[in-house]
């Protein structure tokens, strides 16, 4: 096992890898940009190094300054987290050539498999399911638009590189394919050095359902079942469950199967998930391979919740030459889990990010709920960041349990300083397609102006933080001891 590892991130999931190192008795260190000196993962970590200025780039995405942070602390493994240098394999190779072990997939694999259209030609190989497309060797403008009329309208134009849905174009009809191409293709440049695109017919209003795979260094690789990541705004997941409530015993280990498959074909090692577009629901859906994320990925924690398996601990274990401690068929899913992220971002703003100090911070603690934060009071909301303030976590013995627990939980989750989606996530989670798991892609954006008209009539967060953390302080300070305080009196403005 490994004495000490680098945490190569930042926020929720450096402090989530801090955690794990702590419960295996392994050395944490941090890294830090000039923006996150005072942060949360810096405070937990057994030490931390500053690796540059605020801007990423300079920082969090400096695979040198990592590497030598590396160095002069003796670390003997890095752990990427997800996003920033998670999926480069290029950094994993240089980890590999510093003699540093890289908790994640071997370089290869994050190459092949982090180019979409080689990616998809393996899933072909491996025999699991494509959505039907084209990748014109020939990437001429004129020779993507011929690709896509073949396949017929609607069509999505995907960038071959990246992810996060970035460069990502649905066009509906051939009137508008030329353009969507070409911009497209700058976006793709702009964000990942590679204009190479592909297109892909549109299914119409498919679930967004993931297979989590992992696999070890003596040759086995297991899947840990579906999550359900159909509810997003921009391609970006907000809402996340396991299991699926469109996934029935007989489809789970058909789309098992293919995911073990794809991982197998791959040579995959460590933790990753395989994305599918899901057409229908029941043992008959049909369901097509999307992309794979060779990393940890956000959502992970409802996986933790439903089988038992602390993934990171996985993930070091695997890193350090250890096998899986479990056959597939000793792996079960028990109960339902929820997760919701909570975001520094106004909803009624087109989602804009929000940035600032956090006045009033204070995490809900109740049965059956998990935090997974990045921050504390006092500290702030970063402008070069993501606004991933947290994730929020229930667990139930029912996905209506699970549900009502997120719930209570949100609306104990006082947050000054900042907007929040959280009243925008409580409306999710009430709107009677939710409750009913009838979900697809395209819910979020078609319900939204339903789901804003929810906030209308609601006080101001900021209110409804303070007026909580009043009747805290009230109870706290009452000398007849506890006092039966509402906090709703205290915003008779908003009382209608």
């Amino acid at each position: 096992m490994f004495r000490s590892i680098l945490i190569a991130n930042r926020g929720e999931i450096a402090v989530r890898v801090i955690r794990a190192c702590r419960e295996l008795g392994i050395e944490s260190i941090a890294v830090y940009s000039d923006a996150d000196d005072r942060a949360l993962h810096v405070a937990l970590a057994d030490r931390a190094v500053r690796i540059g200025p605020a801007p990423a780039a300079q920082s969090y995405l400096s695979g040198e300054a990592i590497l030598q942070a590396a160095r002069e602390t003796g670390a003997e493994a890095i752990h990427p987290g997800y996003g920033f240098l998670a999926e480069s394999h290029a950094f994993a190779a240089s980890c590999a050539g510093a003699g540093l072990a890289f908790i994640g997939p071997p370089s290869g694999v994050i190459a092949r498999m982090g180019s979409k259209t080689a990616a998809r030609a393996l899933a072909e190989q491996a025999g699991v399911p494509v959505v039907p497309g084209a990748t014109p060797s020939d990437q001429r403008d004129e020779t993507i638009a011929a690709a896509a009329c073949r396949l017929g309208f609607p069509v999505v134009v995907k960038p071959s590189e990246g992810g996060g849905g970035i460069g990502m174009k649905t066009v509906p009809e051939e009137a508008s394919l030329l353009p969507a191409i070409a911009q497209a293709r700058r976006e793709a440049a702009a964000a990942f050095g590679d204009g190479t695109l592909y297109v892909e017919r549109l299914i119409d209003r498919p679930r967004h359902v993931e297979i989590q795979v992992v696999g070890d260094h003596h040759g086995r690789i297991v899947h840990l079942f579906e999550r359900e990541c159909s509810l997003q705004r921009r391609h970006q997941k907000i809402v996340e469950e396991a299991p699926s409530p469109a996934v029935t015993p007989a489809l789970r280990a058909r789309m098992g199967g293919a995911a073990v498959a794809l991982a197998r074909a791959a040579g995959y090692r460590n933790c990753g998930t395989v994305e599918f577009l899901l057409d229908g629901s029941g043992d008959e859906a049909r369901f097509y391979f999307l992309e794979m994320n060779t990393r940890l990925q956000v959502e992970h924690p409802v996986t933790e919740q439903t089988t038992g398996v602390d993934l990171v601990r996985t993930q070091i274990v695997v890193a350090a030459g250890g096998p899986l401690p479990w056959t597939q068929d000793e792996l079960r899913q028990r109960g339902h889990a929820i997760e919701v992220r909570v975001y520094a971002e106004d909803p009624e703003r087109h989602d804009l990010p929000q940035a600032g100090p956090l006045l009033l911070y204070r995490e809900p603690s109740m049965p059956g709920v998990r935090v997974d934060g990045g921050v504390a009071e006092g500290g702030d909301v970063s402008v070069h960041y993501d606004p991933l303030v947290a994730k929020l976590i229930a667990w139930g013995d029912t996905r209506d349990l699970a549900r009502r627990r997120a719930l209570a939980a949100l609306r104990s989750y006082p947050i000054l300083g900042v907007r929040t989606n959280g009243p925008f996530l409580i409306a999710l989670l009430e709107h009677p397609r939710f409750i009913a798991g009838q979900l697809d892609t395209g819910l979020v954006e078609a319900e939204r102006p339903v789901l804003l008209a929810g906030l209308a009539g609601a006080p101001p967060p900021e209110a409804v933080a303070v007026a909580r953390h009043a009747s805290v302080d009230a109870a706290a300070h009452d000398p007849n001891g506890p006092a039966v305080i509402d906090p709703w009196t205290l915003l008779r403005g908003w009382r209608g």
